[in-house]
């Protein structure tokens, strides 16, 4: 198995948090918080991005894994100098905070990732 290099110019931004009550949430975790995200390639290499991994940590230390494949449903390919953005959500019960990464694959088949940098999420009083 290839090991993951983290591609130097694949960066992640996030743009925003929102809470956003009206949204669907489950009885444990009833707190729906909207993120907005931009992950742009500085590099000098097109990335296809090919899943995610999130760790979301409550309050108490609890953690959540997600994974799974693509980013919203589809395997953007960003080139270098291009950004592909955009939104999803996390639903919590107590503050959180969540990271992860996007892992990707190069032209040349070179699988990398970049990190999704921590935020915050804190529950209306």
């Amino acid at each position: 198995m290839t090991e993951l290099e983290e591609l130097a110019g694949l960066n992640v931004i996030i743009d925003k948090v929102v809470y956003m009550p009206h949204l669907e949430a489950p009885e444990e975790r009833p707190y729906p918080f909207v993120y907005f995200i931009t992950i742009e390639n500085q590099s000098d290499r097109a990335v296809t991005i090919k899943g995610r991994k999130w760790v979301v940590t409550d309050a108490e230390g609890r953690r959540i894994v997600v994974e799974g494949d693509g980013v919203v449903g589809k395997f953007p390919r960003i080139e270098p100098g291009k950004h592909f953005s955009y939104n999803s959500y996390h639903v919590i019960g107590s503050d959180s905070v969540a990271e992860g990464a996007f892992i990707g694959v190069t032209d040349e088949d070179t699988p990398v990732f970049t990190r999704i940098p921590k935020f915050k999420m804190r529950v209306p009083q």
